[in-house]
């Protein structure tokens, strides 16, 4: 979804970070998407308290560079999990604003018809396989995508070498299928990159209070084994150039990782969190280390090879106000698209009813496919 910009890309510096040797349009497409998912985001709010939006709700601002830093570390087609915390990576994976709004208001037009809502964007054509609303039961789910991978390159010689990423959040590292998932990550050498977006809080629950050895969460993916390091999620400068040699390396050695990413979300757990557990000021305090400012900042500060600044004053504006407008764009057709048809939709694309004589009493049917997607 990046918008790029058409100057001269800087010379392509040999230093010793991989983001060096990216092109200014690159970095400027990071920052179109970091604020993409903002301003996406602060709309989804406002639409969720005028009671547009329903059920339950996870605003992503402030982790922005984590799911744009990663993500920009792998290939097109290289399978990507998540939880319910997922608005974000959908943009920043390439899902169209106007889809993933669509699915939160409920509509038809929603990535899953409006079946699943803010917890569960699934994006097949680039293979987003969902958010996952039981804490950590993607991680076994990610496991099973880098199994698949592995075996259709290895086995099957249909394939190529993938790495699979799988995001959860501090509160999943203690679910026992997430161990029962390193173990075997390990064991059969599954190129599966489990990315904790460490946010210090688990719901309301600050992680010293949940976590033994939270000072050191590596080692629990180094007591399996498995490659571990931890990485600050506020630059999306330094994530991308830790993450990038980590992929590549999980890739080449068909190996799993882990990974403690340091952030911090602005917003409550959820829409109906007072966030009585933390301060305004501690708030306030890690919005000093805006990722988006901060990435913004840098462009300012950067010369292309005519001298000229990467980003000035007046284009980051035209960013923000175009943004603005496509986002807008994507509530409005939300709010006009018709809702799921319950003959046509009720019973499409579930589990077959396993109960013969039972209510439901129809056959369950494929539904048609989002022509967005």
């Amino acid at each position: 979804m990046s918008q790029t910009s058409a100057k001269t890309p800087r010379a392509q510096t040999k230093g010793d970070r991989p983001s060096d040797a990216l092109p200014d349009p690159t970095l400027l497409g990071w920052l179109h998407d970091m604020q993409l998912i903002r301003e996406f985001e602060t709309r989804t709010m406002q639409a969720y308290q005028q009671a547009k939006i329903g059920g339950f709700c996870h605003i992503y601002s402030g982790q922005e560079a984590c799911a744009v830093g990663t993500i920009a570390a792998v290939e097109r087609d290289d399978p990507v999990i998540l939880a319910y915390r997922d608005h974000g990576h959908a943009l920043a994976r390439g899902m169209d604003p106007k889809v993933c709004m669509a699915e939160m208001f409920g509509k038809q037009a929603g990535c899953a018809k409006g079946k699943g809502g803010s917890m569960h964007m699934f994006d097949r054509p680039n293979w987003l396989f969902g958010g996952h609303g039981i804490v950590g039961a993607q991680t076994p789910l990610g496991a099973g995508l880098a199994f698949a991978a592995r075996y259709e390159w290895e086995v099957l010689e249909t394939g190529k070498k993938k790495v699979c990423l799988c995001f959860l959040g501090d509160g999943a590292i203690d679910q026992g299928a997430f161990h029962e998932a390193l173990n075997l990550a390990s064991l059969f050498g599954l190129p599966v990159i489990y990315v904790i977006e460490n946010n210090g809080y688990s719901m309301g629950t600050a992680i010293h209070r949940h976590t033994a050895n939270h000072e050191r969460l590596t080692m629990r993916g180094e007591s399996y084994g498995i490659k571990s390091v931890e990485i600050d999620g506020f630059d999306v400068l330094n994530v991308y150039d830790r993450f990038r040699p980590l992929v590549e390396e999980c890739r080449d050695l068909q190996r799993p990782a882990f990974v403690d990413l340091k952030t911090y979300r602005y917003m409550g757990h959820s829409m109906s969190d007072p966030q009585k557990y933390r301060t305004k000021e501690e708030v306030d305090e890690w919005k000093e280390r805006d990722s988006i400012a901060a990435l913004a900042s840098h462009l300012m500060r950067s010369k292309d090879d005519g001298g000229r600044a990467c980003l000035t004053e007046d284009e980051w504006k035209e960013m923000q106000r175009s943004i603005r407008e496509v986002v807008k764009e994507a509530v409005d057709f939300a709010e006009s698209a018709p809702a799921p048809d319950i003959d046509g939709e009720l019973y499409s694309d579930v589990f077959i009813n396993p109960l013969p004589q039972s209510s439901p009493i129809r056959d369950y049917v494929h539904g048609e496919k989002n022509p967005l997607l």
